[in-house]
């Protein structure tokens, strides 16, 4: 029996373990994957976005060698923190359900069953991609997760996309000798790509060393090539592999099981309490990005870090309350 049974165990999960421990209260940490396991799929050359000081946790310091700390860099930080704060974290345990017994929540997993109070849901969005629900998208050749890129040299590649993992993936391939061919259904390259990154893109597009399509849409997919719908009409090209980086989503089949309930648009964004982040369901929280539903650019690391310390101190607020 633990008073709060986090379910997540990637920064704003770890997160919420350090406010509960410094509360005083019993908790548990319950993550499917590897430590901060989003993180551990990201591109392994991934440059962050942020500083370092805006992806700490806990109060302590996170120090890089550059000012954009790495996915590398990344890791090794929220590793150390887990370790030398002694945190209660079991990994490669996946919850399947969460049932309501007599005031507290029953959790279970594929290894055991726990008892909670309270239930913090930290499960990110990262596991889910977004499909284009296209001919093809099944065949061993389409991946929705880029790695790194050598394994892609002297290959035709189409990346979809026109965001950061997009145009890292274009980039990092096209420099290991790889032909990149880009399909964007916007008419230019999205407005939230790095900063640093975004004229290179450009360029290398406006020069010819990549080529994209704006405006366009991959249709199908073939086992030596792909029909991409452009305005000029439709256009097959030879193809080796593609690189989907169209998105990914929050587990809402697990949202909706757990009885949270989720806006009925596009944005299918889970019902919560904006000042304690407590969802429709009594005691059952949620932090991080799985806040924002489809909507997965509202909320970081670095401004869902708060959601640990306000959802601690409403538990501890209710506690008082009845004690």
């Amino acid at each position: 029996m633990y008073d709060i049974i986090i379910i997540g165990g990637g920064p704003i999960g770890l997160a919420c373990g350090l406010e509960a421990k410094k509360a005083g209260l019993t908790y548990c940490i319950l993550e499917k994957g590897c430590l901060v396991n989003s993180l551990y799929n990201y591109p392994y050359n991934m440059t962050f976005f942020s500083t370092s000081e805006r992806l700490e946790i806990g109060g302590i310091p996170f120090v890089s060698i550059s000012v954009k700390p790495t996915r590398n860099e990344a890791l090794e930080y929220y590793r150390r923190v887990t370790l030398s704060n002694d945190l209660t974290v079991h990994l490669q345990e996946k919850v399947t359900d969460i049932i309501p017994v007599n005031g507290t929540y029953k959790v279970t997993t594929a290894k055991a069953s726990y008892q909670a109070r309270y239930i913090i849901i930290a499960t990110g969005f990262y596991d889910v991609p977004v499909l284009m629900n296209i001919p093809g998208e099944d065949l061993p050749k389409v991946t929705h997760y880029y790695k790194e890129p050598h394994f892609y040299a002297m290959h035709k590649v189409v990346v979809v996309g026109a965001n950061n993992s997009a145009v890292d993936a274009a980039l990092e391939t096209y420099r290991k000798g790889a032909e990149v061919t880009m399909v964007v259904r916007e008419n230019a390259i999205g407005k939230r790509v790095k900063y640093w990154v975004k004229p290179d893109i450009e360029n290398r597009i406006a020069e010819g060393s990549i080529r994209a399509y704006f405006n366009s849409t991959l249709v199908a997919i073939h086992e030596h090539s792909v029909d991409i719908q452009t305005p000029d009409g439709p256009v097959s090209i030879p193809n080796d592999y593609v690189i989907a980086a169209t998105g990914y989503q929050p587990q809402f089949d697990f949202l909706r099981r757990v009885g949270i309930r989720l806006s009925d648009d596009e944005k299918l964004k889970p019902e919560y309490n904006a000042v304690t982040m407590e969802s429709n369901q009594p005691g059952i929280y949620l932090a991080g990005v799985v806040c924002g539903g489809m909507d997965t650019h509202t909320w970081f690391i670095e401004n869902s870090r708060e959601h640990a310390f306000i959802i601690i101190n409403d538990i501890m607020g209710k506690e008082n309350v009845a004690i």
